[in-house]
């Protein structure tokens, strides 16, 4: 059985988010981030992207980012047309105020 999520159980379909952490992870770390896709970006930090089939697993995947002592930078909802080239440049929520 597949932990993946079904699209045709969610009308909608699930909701694809970028999670951006400080440091370095490798892919290896994909299926403890339920498959989300790691990218590391050249300012040294690690991007987090796939789809998220609710609030409680979003908040499952940065209890994880806690849990492994890495500083979240920003989290976002992409819109489903948005291609990478534009990911992480617009709608970024920062946990921290500036």
């Amino acid at each position: 059985m597949s932990d993946k999520p079904n699209p045709k159980s969610y009308p909608r379909g699930p909701k694809v988010y970028q999670i951006k952490i400080n440091g370095y992870l490798g892919s290896q770390w994909s299926d403890w981030f339920d498959g989300l896709t790691i990218t590391p970006d050249e300012e040294g930090n690690t991007l987090l992207t796939g789809p998220v089939i609710d609030d409680a697993a979003l908040y499952g995947l940065l209890k994880k980012v806690r849990d492994l002592g890495m500083p979240l930078i920003s989290f976002n909802q992409l819109d489903s047309g948005q291609d990478d080239a534009d990911i992480g440049k617009e709608n970024e929520t920062s946990p921290h105020s500036e």
